[in-house]
């Protein structure tokens, strides 16, 4: 089983003729076991380093913002690696685009500012979960990142018990918790919105995710929306200090990363320290719900 999100280290400054990189990322999870690097597993950081390993020859780190589950999408994933200073980005990404299969992707490759950490740098991550409750117009050509739900969804009711999670919170009820590590995170944004295919998708955002968090707020509101549960039974959930056993979780596949969202260049480095201090064992995140999204 991975790790949770926010334990995964950081790779070290670049030297030694080393210079750190950005990779902008895009993967279909389905065929993977997450993103953390295990052994006998297929996962999306195992695939992207042995082919890096294999471009660049030598072993190559890669420091994700958000480490995704098995079968979770991406769209804007976010990585780190320090990498020769010879190293030409748009070349690597025109050789990995033959090399790597054809369910992950290195969109860009370029010079990070200074400071820069992928992970610890980060003011947010941004979620998105795709739910079609109309079985018979449901697309089959997004059946691999869409939820089809057998009944019908009262939006309305789903957004209200959403309105009541937002803030900072523990989270322990929604989180699989990992010795030591806190479950307090501060819900920025949890919007659900129908398209003109009669599509909902849930819009999450947060300073960070512990372990199934935005899948089991997705599985609790879906209780809310075919009235199982009243609005303001995942609210009261918080008040829980461990795991709930009553909230299901979403099926991963529903569930995509879109993007990753970073303060700008001078305030990088303040961010990561400012991060790596509150991030240490029993201690909550930072909480960035007034920082201006970026």
């Amino acid at each position: 089983m991975p790790a949770p999100y926010d334990d995964e280290p950081a790779a070290p400054p670049g030297d030694g003729g080393l210079v750190r990189v950005r990779l902008a990322i895009a993967y279909d999870g389905g065929g993977f076991s997450g993103w953390a690097a295990q052994p006998g597993r297929r996962t999306v950081q195992g695939v992207l380093e042995e082919a890096l390993a294999r471009l660049l020859r030598m072993p190559v780190a890669l420091t994700v913002a958000g480490r995704t589950d098995a079968g979770v999408h991406a769209t804007g994933q976010v990585a780190h690696a320090d990498l020769p200073a010879t190293a030409d980005g748009p070349e690597l990404v025109r050789r990995l685009a033959r090399l790597l299969p054809p369910d992950v992707r290195v969109r860009s490759v370029q010079p990070a500012p200074a400071g820069f950490d992928a992970r610890f740098s980060a003011l947010w991550r941004r979620y998105a979960y795709r739910v079609a409750d109309d079985p018979a117009a449901a697309d089959p050509l997004r059946r691999y990142d869409t939820l089809i739900w057998p009944r019908r969804l009262d939006r309305d009711a789903m957004q209200a018990a959403a309105d009541r999670l937002l803030g900072e919170h523990d989270f322990a009820a929604f989180c699989k918790r990992r010795d030591g590590a806190s479950t307090v995170r501060s819900l920025q944004q949890l919007d659900w919105a129908r398209d003109p295919a009669g599509v909902l998708t849930a819009t999450v955002r947060a300073d960070a995710f512990c372990h199934s968090m935005v899948r089991s707020l997705v599985g609790a509101l879906l209780a809310v929306g075919e009235g199982r549960r009243p609005p303001d039974w995942p609210a009261a959930q918080l008040a829980r200090t461990a795991r709930s056993s009553e909230v299901s979780v979403a099926p991963a596949h529903g569930l995509t990363l879109l993007e990753v969202g970073y303060p700008p260049a001078p305030e990088l480095a303040a961010r990561a320290a400012l991060t790596r201090r509150r991030r240490g064992p029993g201690q909550p995140p930072t909480s960035t719900t007034t920082a201006t999204a970026r």
